[in-house]
């Protein structure tokens, strides 16, 4: 898997992430320790959860081998659906989570990650550098969620919605590029 590809799934991942920041900006005025405290949270968190699941995916690996590209395709299409139905369902108020206490900051990051977890399943059936795929999902999320926390705050050009249609979007390109690099091949 090539960097930009990984890039595109870090990118893909880091919607939730944005789109949480987005929210939380718009609603409270978050300071900059506030907004690198909740981007260093998202950003280990989802370059954690695809650690664990390329280790749990590298466990059946073998068994699966003949069928790994299938596996790769209906996970990231599976999550990438997920995301842009979930953009259609009615939100539930914000106003009384603090992104300031850790139960919070922690529930969120675990919920915003776990879609990196079954991601990472994914990697353990395909060929990827998972240092590498790790350490650019930490960045970009953590990048992803400063810009969106930030931004959040003044300005209101992209709303978490759009931000997570667009992220699902491009983790189902991802998923038909595996599978079409593997059919044509």
């Amino acid at each position: 898997m090539s960097i930009l590809e990984i890039f595109l799934i870090a990118l893909g991942l880091s919607m939730d992430c944005f789109a949480v920041a987005i929210s939380f900006g718009a609603a409270k005025q978050l300071s900059r320790n506030d907004a690198s405290r909740m981007a260093l949270s998202f950003g280990l968190f989802q370059g954690l959860m695809p650690l664990i699941g390329w280790l749990i995916g590298d466990i059946f690996k073998k068994p699966i081998e003949s069928i790994d590209h299938w596996v790769a395709f209906g996970i990231l299409s599976f999550i990438g659906v997920k995301m842009i139905l979930q953009t259609f369902q009615k939100e539930h108020p914000k106003n009384n989570l603090n992104i300031r206490k850790l139960s919070v900051l922690f529930s969120l990051s675990v919920a915003t990650s776990i879609d990196a977890l079954i991601t990472g399943i994914s990697f353990g059936f395909i060929r990827v550098n998972i240092l590498k795929a790790v350490t650019i999902i930490i960045l970009v999320t953590f990048i992803v969620t400063m810009i969106g926390a930030l931004l959040g705050t003044r300005t209101h050009f992209i709303s978490g919605k759009q931000a997570e249609r667009i992220g699902g979007i491009i983790l189902i390109v991802i998923a038909v590029k595996i599978l079409s690099d593997h059919l044509l091949n």
